[in-house]
């Protein structure tokens, strides 16, 4: 069984959605996984600015995740990281703005038998968000500024890859083929990059729900 270190950034659909096919792996005996955070805020920031002196969006979710990781361990992350990404991206409207993307956290803490209690910690402590800018760097200086899903063989100390990123979820077969295949082309150091056009995930209900705003914000602006 391989053992997969995953790095996600909970505002990434696309990254949610090869955590779900990963899971799956898990269950099907294929894999085991750990988790590790990795902020696209940090790698997207403006060239010259310091990520400490901004708040992302994303810092709650990340924050609390590294508090996680150091009361429980970082294989516990996954169930929160499950239970978040269903209420940011499986129900409309999802957490848009600070206050609602700090309820969220709570509620996923409570629904992986997590204290909510360790949001507060992970809020109340600016060392949290300097753990995750160090882990964030780190994998960026390892494989560059490629993003997420990024998934590490060997328990983290293994080849790395960006990818695969998928629309919808696999058969279990497909899924299991797609990881063998995944597999061995990060091992093959000679492999760079394979990449096409992404479709749209219709699995997920808010990538719809985002469609339908932009429409009806286009609409606005031509009625002005």
């Amino acid at each position: 069984m391989e053992e997969v270190k995953f790095h996600f950034d909970p505002r990434c659909p696309w990254c949610y959605q090869t955590s779900r096919w990963a899971k799956r792996l898990e269950e099907l005996g294929e894999i085991a996984l750990d988790w590790e955070v990795f902020s696209l805020e940090v790698v997207n920031l403006e060239e010259g600015k310091d990520p400490k002196e901004f708040e992302p969006t994303g810092s709650p979710a990340l924050r609390t995740a590294v508090v996680i990781a150091e009361n429980h361990g970082s294989k516990a992350i996954g169930p929160f990281y499950t239970a978040l990404g269903k209420r940011t991206f499986e129900q409309v409207p999802p957490p848009i703005d600070r206050g609602e993307m700090v309820a969220a956290v709570r509620e996923s803490l409570q629904e992986a038998d997590l204290d909510e209690g360790l949001c507060d910690k992970a809020l109340s402590d600016p060392a949290t968000w300097d753990k995750v800018i160090a882990e964030t760097q780190a994998m960026v200086e390892r494989i560059g500024k490629l993003g997420v899903p990024t998934i590490v063989l060997d328990g983290g100390a293994g080849a790395a890859i960006f990818g695969p990123v998928i629309s919808d979820m696999p058969t279990d077969e497909d899924a299991v083929e797609l990881w063998r295949h995944t597999a061995w082309l990060a091992r093959y150091g000679n492999f760079a990059e394979l990449k096409r056009k992404r479709a749209h995930i219709t699995e997920l209900p808010v990538m719809e729900w985002y469609k339908e705003q932009r429409a009806k914000a286009a609409a606005r602006e031509r009625q002005t």
